[in-house]
């Protein structure tokens, strides 16, 4: 952790933000007169969350879903009985 004026951080910027992409830092303080006023820190995006059931209701599916083409059937290997 390393803590910077706000004068020092506006001159050397980017050598902050590099610091903190190269893992030099972990964060860094900013100050006005000694005084700590901001934190800079690197950007850790947030994964997206995968929302269960979100195409619920958009799809209809038959009451037999192996029921169908015959070709189709045959071109998966319906005569192995995988879809019974």
């Amino acid at each position: 952790m390393n803590q910077v004026n706000i004068f020092q951080a506006k001159t050397d910027l980017s050598r902050l933000i590099a610091s903190l992409e190269n893992h030099e830092e972990d964060q860094i303080i900013i100050a006005r007169g000694g005084t700590p006023v901001a934190v800079l820190t690197a950007y850790k995006p947030v994964p997206a969350r995968r929302v269960l059931g979100m195409f619920n209701g958009k799809f209809v599916l038959p009451e037999n879903i192996n029921e169908g083409d015959d070709e189709i059937m045959q071109m998966f290997g319906d005569e192995n009985g995988y879809f019974d």
